[in-house]
């Protein structure tokens, strides 16, 4: 399939997500759902952080930003574009601690920036790595690494985020990405940042599997939020649900 044609399948498919993915109320973000054999996404819930508006139930909210428009696109273009039986009815909202996430093989995790945990939580995240889970921590910038580092190395103490460029195969692993680090739109508030990411890796030994994988300097939620509704250019959208499904892909096959 040409850059072209993908550019124009992901943008009109996410037109017609935006439009007519409309759940059954209730079922994006619960707590649990009975598994299936169904691939279900998973957003991880942390209920304490460094700044943040309180929200009901407590907990500071940035872990929902882009909740739950996000995960309906992004898993309604897995759904039609891979052979991954994808659930495209209702997504998990799970914390830490819950035993449950050890039964998903991946999780999202947003504003990692601002996240702080407890010494049992990060206990659990690290089983959960070790044990074969990958993690996807996105949306956050500048100083906030400080934050995120310090809590990563609670969870692994000497594991190292190593930066990732374009030869990693999970930038070739169903959509071809040759460029990965395109610069944010002027109306982003983001503009003027590139993208890197980093990832964590098991040994520190990039030939090895990737347990985690950080989006810094950039949301690719934003970009799956508001895929279709012409609001970002088509290049940077279309990769950023590109960088979407290759994630899910690795972490379904490592």
């Amino acid at each position: 399939m040409s850059r072209m044609l993908r550019m124009v399948g992901v943008v009109a498919l996410g037109c017609v997500t935006a439009v007519s993915a409309q759940p059954s109320p209730g079922s994006w973000g619960r707590a649990d759902i009975p598994y299936d054999g169904e691939f279900t996404f998973v957003r991880l819930r942390w209920q304490t952080g460094t700044v943040g508006a309180r929200v009901a139930g407590g907990g500071i909210n940035f872990w929902i930003h882009e909740f739950p428009r996000a995960e309906q696109n992004l898993m309604a273009i897995l759904e039609d574009f891979t052979l991954v039986d994808a659930n495209v009815d209702g997504s998990l909202i799970l914390t830490l601690d819950d035993p449950n996430l050890f039964k998903h093989p991946i999780a999202l995790m947003q504003e990692p920036g601002y996240w702080v945990m407890t010494d049992g939580e990060a206990d659990r995240l690290r089983a959960y790595l070790l044990k074969g889970g990958f993690v996807i921590f996105n949306d956050f910038e500048l100083d906030q690494w400080v934050n995120f580092e310090a809590q990563m190395d609670r969870v692994l103490p000497g594991a190292r985020w190593i930066r990732m460029d374009a030869t990693h195969p999970i930038f070739d692993l169903f959509f071809r990405i040759e460029e990965i680090d395109l610069p944010h739109p002027n109306y982003h508030h983001l503009r003027g940042r590139i993208p890197e990411y980093f990832g964590l890796f098991e040994d520190n030994d990039p030939s090895r599997r990737l347990m985690a994988i950080a989006n810094y300097n950039t949301n690719l939620a934003e970009y799956w939020q508001l895929g279709g509704i012409g609001y970002f250019p088509v290049e940077p959208m279309t990769i950023g649900f590109e960088l979407g499904i290759n994630y899910m892909v690795y972490g379904l096959t490592h």
